[in-house]
């Protein structure tokens, strides 16, 4: 048992277990150490290398498996299987592809390639890609192949236009790969699937092949990727996969929790072993996030125990607005590294754009940090096509800022037309504005149109500019080029983010000019921010999303945003299944951190308003995994803008723990009245109630005259209210 030693009595367990088992490893459990330690051991104990199947998600994942178990077998004569799902695919297709009509040099296409292939499809079927780009329709084709659908199916399941585009190109699509013998990397998995279900030879080459299979990182399987691990599992193969429910974050992938459950069922005799030793955290952290994940239903559970000596409470804070918690956060980093030079700590948040003003307080306190999960603020695609528009009406002489808009987003000025503008302006030394000027006389045909049109389009902004302040210009830009609403089009979680930094874009020039900077200086900070910003990978301070710090720990965390609309995302609120997932997040963040952690809110943030609002901030609602946490866990900041008003969540939480509902106001005496609109319109609007004040609508249940609302109202927590006779009004 020597090569055992060093594993806790759980670890152990799961390391020698010679039956099926489903091992429920928590954050900062050791999991990788269980799976090594495991493969080690088996082959220690003479099981060939050859016949252990470890498979895992990420590259580097593999890499450090496979790096491990040498190290702790370094005579195993041979080497298991190790690698990511995708690529054991593909080596199954190398070998038995044929057997099913696939070609052993079949080629693997990845995005860049799959993204041609789409763009073809559209020009056959004479769809615009303007409309909807051809990197965007790739995700319902994925969402449809490993859902098993075909394009009619997919067309059923489509109730937009982008859906029933993405349903007809599919099938060229595929057909496309067939023709140049190639497979995107779902069909890896697809194919591997049919392989193994439709071929006898394929399945007594395959099936039983392998003694012992090892699944990491489970809970991050979809359904192709589980039945693949069933197809090659004989009826005495030992299969042991190891995960963690409540990191399970990942649906948009495919992903399903209860696949875990499910494994229970599928295979005979399997048992949980429970991984709980916790090397990361303090106990108190551990409680605080087990107690918000526990609200999700369906779970296997586990109770985490810390070896982390010392402790302290979890810390709230709630600010006045972004700025005011972006200033808090970074005095806190600058208290914490004073006293310990060494430390890593990190800022959390849901979304990208939310790192822009931790940014520049960083910035402003001069603290090195680095950003993960999305280029730092300033150097994004969608700030700098904004930025450059604006240098354009400062300066329309700016040949590098007006070839980046001049055809952004798309108004059907190619790259023959800009090169041809390129040789005249050349030929005239002239600037780009002024070949644009005379370019009747190049003889450009239909794109004459499109450039008149984007001319007359910066005279008109630069016609205004000396009138408009500066957030008000780049909102004018952003609503009057289309950028906008060009992005919000493309209904993909990417472009809600990117759509999100333009309107952070804007705050921000709102924030500058009420400390008196002109457009000209916005323009000059933005500048020397992007070219003097690094990404120093020993950084202190790491600014990072939720995804991205899956799988990371850092000293002390600050898991910032805590709002309804923003965490949980406004997209998931009338999704109980998504607020679940949300709720996983929220577990994920706050299991980063080892020695404290931080929660912090704004009691309102900016807000881009279509109809020319002038109101710079909006109230929020405070999250509801803040209500989840024990109080007795939690210790609010002194200075916190709301220490009087913070006691509402844990309220809340308490009565939906005794099965109380929020208030239910049924007001007959009211005149009728009707907002107007289908359920999914209304999700997420603000509305106004005469008692209540603003509030957001969360859920909309039926849709006759009797439709009830659920509405959180900042400061008077969540109630139900009947439509018809609230009369309520949208703001």
């Amino acid at each position: 048992m020597s090569l055992l030693d060093d594993l806790n009595p759980g670890q152990r367990e799961a390391a020698v277990a010679t039956h099926p088992v489903v091992v429920v490893a928590g954050a900062g459990t050791g999991k990788t150490r269980v799976i090594t330690y495991r493969v080690a051991w088996l082959i220690s104990q003479g099981v060939p290398p050859a016949a252990i199947l470890a498979v895992t998600f990420t590259n580097k994942a593999a890499r450090e498996m496979k790096e491990r178990i040498a190290a702790l077998v370094p005579q195993a004569g041979g080497t298991p299987w190790v690698g990511t799902f995708h690529s054991f695919c593909a080596r199954l297709l190398r070998i038995d592809g044929p057997l099913i009509g696939i070609p052993r040099d079949f080629a693997i296409y990845d995005e860049e390639d799959q993204t041609a292939i789409v763009r073809q499809a559209l020009r056959r079927l004479g769809h615009d890609e303007r409309r909807f780009t051809p990197r965007s329709l790739r995700e319902p084709i994925s969402h449809a192949k490993n859902h098993g659908w075909d394009a009619e199916r997919l067309m059923q399941e489509s109730f937009d236009e982008k859906g029933r585009i993405a349903a007809a190109v599919f099938d060229l699509y595929n057909a496309a790969l067939k023709q140049a013998g190639a497979l995107d990397f779902d069909d890896l998995l697809l194919d591997a699937v049919r392989l193994l279900q439709s071929s006898e030879e394929a399945r007594r080459h395959w099936c039983g092949r392998f003694a012992h299979i090892v699944v990491d990182e489970f809970q991050d399987v979809n359904e192709k990727q589980y039945q693949l691990v069933r197809l090659l599992a004989a009826k005495d193969t030992c299969v042991c996969v190891v995960g963690d429910e409540d990191q399970s974050i990942y649906s948009w992938r495919g992903a399903d929790p209860g696949i875990l459950r499910r494994f229970l069922d599928d295979f005979p005799g399997a048992t949980v072993i429970r991984v709980q030793k916790n090397y990361r955290s303090t106990q108190t952290i551990l409680d605080a996030a087990g107690a918000v994940v526990a609200r999700n239903t369906g779970r296997l559970g586990k109770k985490l125990e810390a070896t982390r000596t010392g402790d302290s409470l979890v810390r709230f804070y709630e600010a006045s607005d972004a700025t005011g918690e972006a200033d808090f956060v970074v005095d806190e980093i600058r208290r914490l590294l004073r006293a310990e030079p060494e430390a890593h700590i990190a800022v959390l948040y849901r979304t990208n754009f939310q790192s822009r003003t931790f940014e520049e307080a960083c910035r402003r306190a001069g603290l090195v940090f680095r950003v993960v999960g999305g280029f730092s603020f300033y150097q994004r695609a969608e700030v700098k096509d904004m930025l450059a528009y604006a240098r354009v009406v400062v300066n329309p002489d700016d040949d590098v800022a007006l070839a980046r808009v001049i055809n952004t987003p798309p108004r059907g000025i190619g790259k023959t037309t800009i090169e041809a503008l390129r040789s005249a302006a050349a030929h005239e030394h002239v600037s780009l504005w002024s070949a644009l000027g005379s370019q009747g006389q190049l003889g450009l045909g239909r794109s004459s149109s499109a450039l008149h049109a984007f001319r007359h389009l910066v005279e008109d902004l630069r016609a205004e500019r000396e009138e408009l302040p500066t957030a008000e210009l780049l909102r004018r830009i952003a609503l009057r080029t289309g950028y906008l609403e060009w992005l919000e089009q493309q209904d993909k979680a990417e472009f809600t983010d990117r759509a999100g930094n333009v309107k952070e874009l804007v705050a921000a020039a709102e924030e500058g000019q009420e400390q008196g900077e002109t457009l000209t200086d916005f323009l000059d900070r933005a500048a020397l921010v992007s070219d003097a910003d690094s990404f120093d990978e020993h950084a202190p301070v790491t600014l990072i999303t939720l995804h991205s710090a899956k799988g990371l720990e850092f000293d002390h965390v600050f898991l910032v945003g805590m709002e309804e609309g923003l965490f949980p995302h406004i997209r998931s609120l009338a999704n109980p299944e998504a607020v679940e997932e949300e709720r996983r997040l929220c577990y994920v963040g706050m299991t980063r951190a080892r020695r404290t952690l931080t929660l912090t809110r704004a009691s309102s943030r900016r807000t881009f308003d279509r109809g020319g609002d002038r109101r710079s901030e909006l109230p929020t609602t405070p999250s509801r995994f803040l209500g989840e946490v024990p109080p007795e866990l939690v210790e609010t900041v002194t200075g916190a803008f709301g220490v009087d008003r913070f006691r509402l969540p844990f309220a809340e939480s308490r009565a939906a723990e005794s099965g109380q509902e929020p208030e239910f106001f049924d007001e007959p005496s009211r005149q009728p009245s009707s907002l107007g609109g289908s359920a999914k319109t209304l999700l997420g609007q603000r509305v106004r109630h005469p008692t209540f004040g603003v509030g957001t609508i969360l859920n909309v249940e039926d849709d006759g005259e009797d439709r009830r609302l659920t509405i959180s109202f900042p400061g008077q927590g969540i109630r139900k209210l009947i439509e018809r006779y609230a009369k309520l009004q949208l703001v």
